[in-house]
């Protein structure tokens, strides 16, 4: 078009579906110049100086309010349904995980009601009053802690609170399971339980001389043991795992026998305690197969093979023993680096060199006194520790011999740091049976 001005040029190609872009050319004056409509624009390039002025007008989709509205609105709502549905999602994870968690409880209550002679019960309130809101700390442990408490009655009990997330419920059935309707001179006893949520207690007897280790130890103990008294300690932990063994109505192995689960009343009657990592077995059963836990230092060596018998509590038994004669930890680093675990000393100056007595407690002169005895519960702890798990005395073997009624073994090994299990000797095999973990009967 020619003779247009620039207003009716960019009208025309408004007008026109067709049109992307038009182009008016003038030389000074915009009302009245050429106007060209174009339907596809390649390129906006000039060529040379040639005085004539050129105005682009390219067309572009008009976006309006409601278009932008709806957009705006399809956005927002996805998001508004992807919230929602977390949310929905989310409520019914933590209804599910409520629910399970209830069920769980119930569950336990119901067991807990119908374990034979099951203990008192006692309120949450109960203990906290009892232990003056928890503020007097007895100890503390791998599942929890212990605190002192007293009730109406005047009686001192030890509390135990055991904390985590699903080693609460494994130790406190266990715990409960073992030792809720057994009763023994020489096992601390169980005076009740208290649930509450995801919190459990387990109330003890309280023993007013604490822990064996607050004893023996060298540097830790209160005062040095008489021999007499660690001879009548040493027979009462015999005793108290016999007892756990051979007279239960199922065998109770506890798998982790060591200094600070041996309590101690006030005539220094020794106690065992602690039962959160008891297996209890069948009396038909020999031998199962599961996964051992316990304290490094007082593990059998056939813990590796999954091997759970009473043996295992007898191997911990004579390294306490070992521990209680020598007046020492099994490992000990403030010893000379040749002499920090007590095993490679037992079997160097015990066996290879035939000198048991250095190794004796050095602070207790009364033991060189009894130097014959204190051998002899030496040469015993030997026979405890043999590593072939089948050489090993029972317990209520053991007991025979400290009270006097049975010779100690004499074919022993004493290479005690060789923790390779032996093989069965012939006709070994038909005295004990492997069984799978799904043949246990107790609770891990």
């Amino acid at each position: 078009m020619e003779r247009v001005n620039m207003k009716t040029c960019k009208q025309a190609c408004l007008n026109n579906c067709s049109c992307k872009a038009a182009f008016f050319q003038y030389y000074s004056n915009v009302s009245r110049g050429k106007c060209f409509l174009l339907s596809e624009v390649f390129t906006m390039k000039t060529f040379g100086d040639t005085g004539i002025n050129v105005l682009a007008f390219i067309k572009i989709q008009k976006v309006t309010s409601h278009r932008v509205s709806r957009q705006v609105a399809r956005v927002l709502g996805s998001t508004i349904g992807s919230f929602v549905l977390l949310v929905v999602v989310g409520i019914g994870f933590i209804t599910y995980i409520v629910h399970k968690r209830k069920g769980d409880v119930e569950m336990e209550e119901e067991y807990l009601d119908q374990v034979p002679g099951m203990p008192t019960r006692f309120s949450f309130d109960e203990l906290r009053i009892a232990t003056e809101n928890f503020s007097k700390k007895l100890g503390e442990g791998g599942f929890g802690s212990v605190f002192e408490g007293s009730l109406k009655d005047g009686s001192k009990i030890a509390v135990k609170c055991l904390e985590g997330l699903s080693q609460i419920k494994t130790s406190f059935l266990a715990e409960v399971q073992s030792v809720g309707s057994i009763h023994h001179v020489n096992l601390v006893r169980l005076r009740g339980f208290c649930t509450l949520k995801s919190q459990r207690f387990l109330v003890y007897d309280f023993m007013i001389n604490g822990s064996l280790d607050r004893w023996i130890y060298h540097g830790v103990r209160e005062h040095i043991l008489e021999w007499e008294c660690r001879k009548k300690i040493i027979l009462d932990v015999a005793k108290g795992l016999t007892y756990l063994h051979e007279d239960c109505r199922q065998k109770i192995v506890h798998l982790d026998i060591k200094p600070q689960n041996i309590l101690l009343d006030n005539d220094f009657n020794a106690k065992v305690s602690d039962f959160g990592l008891s297996k209890l077995i069948d009396k038909s059963q020999t031998e199962v197969m599961t996964t051992i836990k316990g304290t490094p230092g007082y593990i059998a060596p056939e813990w590796r093979s999954s091997i759970i018998t009473e043996k295992l509590d007898v191997y911990s038994f004579g390294i306490v023993l070992l521990e209680i004669v020598c007046g020492r930890k099994v490992f000990d680093r403030s010893q000379p680096e040749e002499s920090w675990h007590l095993l490679f000393v037992f079997q160097k100056e015990g066996w290879e060199q035939g000198t048991l007595l250095d190794m004796v407690d050095k602070h207790s002169e009364e033991m060189y006194v009894h130097n014959t005895e204190v051998v002899e519960m030496m040469k015993l702890a030997a026979w405890c520790l043999q590593t072939n798990f089948k050489k090993r005395p029972s317990m209520s073997s053991v007991v025979k011999v400290l009270e006097g009624g049975m010779n100690l073994e004499s074919n022993l090994n004493y290479n005690f740091t060789d923790f390779r299990i032996e093989e069965p000797e012939v006709g070994d095999e038909k005295d004990f049976t492997q069984l799978s973990s799904s043949l246990l009967s107790g609770p891990r």
